[in-house]
Formats: structure tokens, C-alpha cells, sequence
């Protein structure tokens, strides 16, 4: 039986197998959760002696605030080399690291691997949105780009799945091995339209863009709108106005306020130190079932998003996933404040406590925060903008992600698990108001409408009306 790809599966085929690389992203991101345990046990270590909190705050965090840096970098690979390159090298990378892992003994190899490895993780959280929003159509634009969280969740319950019931090197092995499949069909991916065309290839921009749109006219709808696009920014680097633009300042603002404040309300710091913060809790619930647990809640979440995206408001989902974090960390803290009181048993309801609102802080995070915020942020900015627009706020994120994981164990030691809790309920309520009055819907729209929603009237306007005076060999 011959297999028919309409145009639709192919974009989905697409966006799916460059999410492989987000998929080893996840199993990265969670590493820290089983593997921070071992490495502080004596029996388990493959260390000469356990780990420090010191030392392991930096083999967590580390590479978070090396990508600060790295990630304007990144941005200029995406455009000088490349979409498809750049997650092939990145991916590339990441198997060298897991690989040398294996065989680490020292705390210096875990901190240097580790933090090679984030820094491409952080890379490809750059560079899939872009590829993703390229590639998808305006219509699918939403429900592709829940994929990045989705394969993230996936890798994430991969790890919290094995990790703590293997041996270290018996994970370790397993993990390079996965990382060395994966990596195999992103080297097939086609690089986007919209590089191909910002290059001057043309026939394969075409060729890309009548292969997942469905038809030349189609195709070359969509080529016109990248020459009105790409002849607007020229203009605007040429005057040094980019700076300038109503529009785009307010999409770096919104995306800096955005991603930012995406890390300062916890949900990271958690999902890294999960197996730690559980054993903490000293509930009846073993820490390694509740982790594995929590990593199904997340893909679940994930799941339900890419359904969910085409139907609600992106607005609304944020709004709401907030919530529930907000609910959840004030359990939390609640649980905390209660069973830090001397002498106090826990028992019935407060047993469950923790797990019950671990729950609900990632299943919100996910459904919501984690799956919609960077479809958000890449819907933000139009198209030569886009790669500089998506760098700008991850180096927020990642500057607020570095603080939130390195200072993460020290918060909890200086002010106590429930005012570290607490305080981040009260990011929540800053975050809901920041999206609730700043945050324009981007569902269904079009990168103009978008612009215009930004302030951006005038000129969007002066160049639908120029449009028609384009014509494209």
C-alpha cells in the first residue's frame, strides 16, 4: 500500500524529526534529577568521593550562563549556516558529551561535559522554534510548535523512567546510545524556505515550499511575502533602525518579560532537582516512583497541548497554566510550613501533599508555560527579525534559569522550602498580569497581523500595498 504524504503530513513529518533533537534535549535537562543523586552517594559515585552541593550546583547550572553568551552565536549559525546544520552540530556535540559521561571520574569532566551540553540544548531551543515556525503554515503554526515541549517531556520521562533504577554507567551507556539514534534522521532534514531564500536559492526555497504548502501558487504566495518581508528589514539595518521599530522593541520586551519570567517562577528549578526535593519531603511515597510519576504528567501535558493550541487563545493557556502552578507551589509551601513544625507526623492527606501539588505545578507548566510560551516568542517577530528576536529572550531565560538552579539549594537552606515556594507563587501573580495586559493573541494570525498588533501599522501597511509591485523570477 502506497503511503500518501499530503502536504500537511510533511510539514508534521518534518517538524517531528528535528524535535529528535529536543527529544535528547529533555533526556539532558533531566539528568541532573536521578544522576545528582548517585553522584552524592558514596556507594553509587563513580567520583572518588561524593559530590558537594558546591560542585553540583555547577555541573546543574553551569552551562545556562555560558549560553547567555553563546546564544547570539547561535543566532548568527542559524542564519550564516543554517537551520538544518545548526542542529545537526549541535546534536553532534551533545552525543560527544553523553558519550565521555560514560567515562567521567572527575568533577571537572562532569562540570566541562555538562556544560558543553547545555550549552547546544540551549542552542536547539533557539534553532527548533525557528525551523518549526518556518516551516509550519500559519494554520499548524500553533499545534507544530507544541511539539518542542512535547518531545522535551518525552525525554524528560525517558530519563526519570531509567535513571534511578540503574546503575550510573548502565544509564550512562543507554543515554549516549539513544543520543547516537537520534541524531541519525535529523541528517535528512531539508534546511527551511526562508533560509534558502534569504541565500538567494530560490529553486530550492520553491522546491521546499511546493512540497509542504501543496502547490506553486501557494508557494509563490508565500515567496512574495518573504521578499516584502526580507526588503522591509533590509531597509530598517540599513538606517540602524531596527532598534528603533515600535514593533520590535515590544516583541524583545514582551519576549524578555516572557521567558523570563518563565524560569523565575520555579517550574525548572523542580524539574531538575526533582528526585531531591521529593526524598526531602519524607512522605511514605518512594521518591523514584513519584519521579516517574511526575515525568508521565508531563508528557500527558505535552500531549494535550498540541490539541488544545488551535482551539484556545495562546493568552488564555498561559493565563491559565499559571494558575495552576501558582496553586501548586502554595502547596507546597503549605506542605513545608506544616511539616517543618518539631515533632509533627506526617500523615493522611499531608502525605500526599507534595506529590499532589509536584503534580500540578508540571502538568500546568507543561499544558501551558513550557509548550506555548516559545511558539509564543517566535510568533512575536517577522521574518529576517525572527532568529535575533528569539536569541534576545532566551538570553533572558537562560540568565534567570542559571540563577533560579545554581542558587535553587541555598534559597531553600537561607529562607526555608516555603518561603522559596511561596516567593515563586508570587512570580506567578506578576507573570499573569505581565501576559493578562501586555500580551496581544497571535492564534491564526498572520506575522503582519502580529506586527500591526505590535504597533507596527504604518509600515505593514506600506508593504502589503508594495506586494503587488513584486514579482519573483
Amino acid at each position: 500500500m502506497k503511503l500518501i504524504f499530503t502536504p500537511l503530513i510533511r510539514q508534521y513529518v518534518l517538524v517531528v524529526t528535528a524535535n529528535l533533537a529536543i527529544l535528547t534535549t529533555g533526556m539532558s535537562l533531566a539528568w541532573p534529577s536521578p544522576s545528582m543523586v548517585k553522584l552524592r552517594n558514596a556507594a553509587e559515585t563513580p567520583l572518588p568521593s561524593p559530590i558537594t552541593d558546591e560542585e553540583g550546583s555547577w555541573v546543574v547550572a553551569g552551562g545556562f550562563i555560558i549560553a547567555v553568551f553563546t546564544n547570539f552565536l547561535s543566532r548568527i549559525m542559524t542564519d550564516k549556516i543554517g537551520r538544518k546544520q545548526c542542529i545537526i552540530f549541535a546534536s553532534i556535540v551533545k552525543l560527544f558529551g553523553a558519550i565521555t559521561l560514560v567515562f567521567a571520574n572527575e568533577v571537572w569532566i562532569f562540570i566541562l561535559c555538562r556544560t558543553a551540553m547545555l550549552i547546544f540544548d540551549c542552542c536547539l531551543l533557539v534553532v527548533i522554534p525557528v525551523y518549526a515556525s518556518e516551516i509550519a503554515n500559519k494554520e499548524q503554526r500553533g499545534a507544530l510548535g507544541t511539539f518542542l515541549q512535547l518531545f522535551s517531556s518525552v525525554g524528560v520521562l525517558f530519563t526519570l523512567s531509567l535513571g534511578p533504577f540503574l546503575q550510573y554507567k548502565t544509564f550512562s551507556i543507554i543515554n549516549a546510545s539513544v543520543f547516537a539514534v537520534l541524531t541519525v534522521p535529523l541528517l535528512f532534514l531539508p534546511d527551511t524556505p526562508f533560509y534558502f531564500y534569504s541565500k538567494g536559492r530560490l529553486d530550492e526555497a520553491m522546491t521546499v515550499l511546493t512540497s509542504i504548502r501543496g502547490s506553486e501558487i501557494l508557494a509563490k504566495q508565500e515567496l512574495e511575502e518573504y521578499k516584502v518581508s526580507s526588503d522591509k528589514s533590509k531597509r530598517k539595518i540599513d538606517k540602524s533602525a531596527l532598534f528603533k521599530n515600535k514593533a520590535f522593541l515590544r516583541a524583545s520586551c514582551l519576549g524578555l518579560m516572557l521567558t523570563g519570567g518563565s524560569q523565575m517562577i520555579g517550574s525548572n528549578a523542580i524539574n531538575f532537582y526533582l528526585q531531591t526535593i521529593l526524598e526531602s519531603t519524607k512522605t511514605s511515597v518512594p521518591s523514584e516512583i513519584a519521579s516517574v510519576i511526575v515525568g508521565c504528567i508531563q508528557v500527558l501535558a505535552s500531549f494535550c497541548t498540541t490539541f488544545i493550541m488551535n482551539t484556545f487563545g495562546r493568552r488564555n493557556i498561559l493565563m491559565s497554566s499559571l494558575v495552576g502552578i501558582l496553586v501548586g507551589m502554595l502547596g507546597l509551601g503549605t506542605f513545608f510550613e506544616i511539616g517543618g513544625v518539631e515533632g509533627y507526623v506526617v500523615t493522611g492527606f499531608m502525605n500526599y501533599l507534595p506529590i499532589i501539588s509536584l503534580i500540578l505545578v508540571i502538568f500546568c507548566y507543561n499544558v501551558g508555560i513550557g509548550s506555548v510560551l516559545w511558539v509564543v516568542v517566535s510568533e512575536l517577530f517577522e521574518g529576517p527579525s525572527r532568529a535575533l528576536g528569539v536569541t534576545i529572550s532566551f538570553t533572558s531565560s537562560n540568565t534567570l534559569i542559571f540563577v533560579t538552579t545554581k542558587y535553587f539549594a541555598l534559597m531553600t537552606t537561607a529562607l526555608g522550602p516555603a518561603t522559596t515556594y511561596w516567593l515563586f507563587s508570587s512570580m506567578c501573580v506578576l507573570l499573569f498580569a505581565t501576559i493578562a495586559i501586555f500580551l496581544p493573541e497571535t492564534k491564526g494570525k498572520s506575522f503582519s497581523d502580529i506586527q500591526i498588533a505590535l504597533g507596527d501599522n504604518i509600515d505593514v501597511q506600506e508593504n502589503i500595498n508594495e506586494n503587488k509591485k513584486y514579482n519573483i523570477p
